[in-house]
């Protein structure tokens, strides 16, 4: 398991430069330089299912721009993190496409962070720092879910801050698992839990069992312990006491929590159900450990009961299907919150563990195998399925057409297939002319298409749709004599304000899912709709989860804005200042 060799080449001064350049801190450097370099031009996507999810992005960093601070000044479902890293890695690379740049904007932290794991493992084996950076690589550079929404390949554009969440788990379990340097425990730990509570709080919930598995079974000491809970409360305290974020983020988790109020049993079937592949070989193992290691586990759970000691309670939790189990549970109930993840990737470093272990100790040639067996089912899955889903999605895209469009800056870098992109242009003249058809269908509570968010056809005219609405209010603006500083967009996506250079309204909640994501408007909300200078409404289709969106601020609207016909996919209510006439009139 150990590499002893590694440290006696690096000891000749004539092979120092070639052990540095072998090295896993090296591969690492050179994989982050890389990335740098693909971020310096815009990089053409695949339009993928529920593509406009990375668009909150772009919406959060214009936010970000105008001194807004996410659940003070708007309400996020998530923590704010993600959207600051991105804001950063944007404004270091303007010219990278949108979604590498909130994909790979995370390894800000989690680079350092690997990067001292390794430094602390390859000291002992560089295969075994190689074995843990590997993987993590894979997941970190591929911007891909583990999971299917939809037969056709495209970009992952959904589900990153879960991406996000299990990577920094991967990073939290390795130094959990490999690390022996206390400092760099702490250090670790302590960083990958502050940055899983400000990613998303079900993540920091998982890591904290995660966390307890580790403290329980003697592999984190006391101090260690302390140590990263002291250094996680002290950032907390200094971002509540000079931002107010911390306490803001968790009344938003509240609020949404009320929003969905729905059993978290059914959740938690569906988390399993759509991880069987890798879950059940895993509960397999687990229950194999536990067989094969139950003599041992009964006489030190004997001793620890005749002679208690902490050193006794520590010998009889640190068992392999103990530290399983618990990794389980900890990806069932945070899977059990997703749609779109890189499921229980943070597997992979604990089942390396347990597959060395086996090699190392057991005497039974067939224990072994099939120890291995399993390990290696469990943990290829997420490897396997994000590789071939990248690329199905990039060499499939080699016959795509790029869409079309004069307003979308780096947004607007997407290519469909030729079918695809013509099935748009069909349906979104269908949308145009046969309304009513529609109209019926949303007032049956009904979407066009039972998959319309991830349809490929609608991303794509969802594009054409918001480029011809810029072009529009352009055109408004220069008729009139009037600039629209506040623009708000009643859907799930707000780019307009990055588009224009303009602003969003504060207090609007971000991504908005009328069912799922946002509480009711309370008397803040609706003062700020009701000072926005436009406000639009897609109508290429109606749908009843517009209906439902807009009926939330349609009361905020009505008194002071007209609604007009922007183009023939968007509606718009216009600030009555703003209207042709008005403005000569009160100036």
């Amino acid at each position: 398991m150990h590499a002893s060799t590694d440290l006696d080449a690096a000891a000749k001064p004539d092979n120092i430069a070639l052990a540095a350049i072998r090295s896993p801190l090296a591969a690492l450097a050179l994989a982050l330089a890389l990335l740098s370099l693909l971020l310096t031009v815009t990089i053409p996507q695949p339009i993928g299912p529920m593509f406009w999810d990375h668009y909150l992005y772009l919406d959060a960093a214009n936010r970000l721009a105008d001194g807004q601070i996410p659940s003070v000044d708007f309400f996020a479902p998530v923590g704010g993190l993600g959207y600051y890293l991105f804001a950063a890695l944007q404004a270091a690379f303007p010219s990278g496409h949108p979604l590498l740049l909130a994909s790979w904007c995370l390894l800000i932290v989690t680079g350092p962070l690997i990067g001292l794991i390794m430094l602390d493992i390859q000291k002992r084996s560089r295969a075994l720092a190689y074995a843990i950076l590997l993987p993590f690589l894979l997941f970190s550079v591929l911007p891909f879910n583990t999971g299917d929404f939809y037969p056709y390949p495209g970009s992952d554009g959904f589900g990153i801050y879960n991406r996000q969440v299990c990577q920094l788990l991967y990073v939290l379990a390795a130094a959990l698992i490999y690390v022996s340097n206390p400092r760099i425990l702490a250090t670790v730990v302590a960083g990958a839990m502050i940055a899983l509570f400000f990613v998303k709080i079900t993540g920091a919930v998982a890591g904290v069992i995660l966390c307890l598995t580790a403290f329980a079974a003697g592999r984190i000491s006391l101090r260690s312990a302390v140590t990263s809970a002291l250094i996680f409360f002290s950032v907390l305290a200094a971002i509540e006491f000079s931002l107010g974020a911390a306490s803001a983020y968790v009344a938003d988790i509240l609020a949404l929590l009320d929003v969905n109020d729905g059993s978290l049993l059914p959740r938690l079937f569906q988390a399993a159900s759509l991880n069987a592949g890798l879950l059940l070989p895993a509960g397999i193992l687990c229950l194999t450990l536990f067989f094969a290691n139950l003599p041992a586990f009964a006489a030190s759970l004997r001793a620890a009961c005749r002679r208690p000691s902490v050193v006794g309670i520590n010998q009889v939790l640190d068992q392999n299907f103990v530290w399983l189990a618990a990794f389980l549970v900890a990806g069932i109930l945070f899977e059990s919150q997703n749609t779109g993840s890189q499921a229980f990737i943070f597997l992979y470093p604990l089942l390396l563990r347990i597959v060395l272990d086996f090699a190392a100790k057991s005497t039974s040639k067939r224990l072994t195998i099939t120890v291995s067996l399993l390990a290696t089912a469990a943990a290829l899955p997420p490897m396997t399925v994000v590789a071939q889903k990248s690329a199905r999605a990039w060499i499939g895209a080699v016959n795509n057409v790029r869409i079309e469009s004069r307003n979308l800056k780096t947004m607007g870098a997407v290519n469909v297939r030729p079918i695809l992109a013509l099935r748009a242009e069909h349906m979104r003249d269908a949308y145009i002319t046969q309304r009513g058809a529609f109209d019926t269908l949303a007032d049956a509570g009904e979407l066009p298409s039972f998959l319309l968010y991830s349809d490929f056809d609608f991303q794509t005219a969802w594009l054409t749709n918001v480029d011809g609405a810029v072009d529009a209010l352009r055109a408004y603006e220069a008729a009139n004599g009037v600039r629209f500083e506040t623009i708000f967009n009643i859907d799930f996506a707000n780019p307009f304000p990055w588009l224009m250079d303009r602003h969003a309204p504060k207090r609007v909640a971000i991504g908005a899912d009328p069912f799922r994501a946002i509480p009711p408007p309370d008397a803040k909300v609706r003062a700020a709709v009701a000072a926005v200078d436009i406000a639009l409404v897609p109508t290429c289709p109606p749908t009843n989860v517009n209906r439902t969106l807009l009926a939330l601020y349609l009361p905020s609207l009505e008194a002071g804005h007209t609604r007009i016909t922007l183009t023939p996919c968007y509606d718009a209510f216009v600030r009555n200042g703003l209207r042709p006439g008005e403005t000569a009139a009160g100036s």
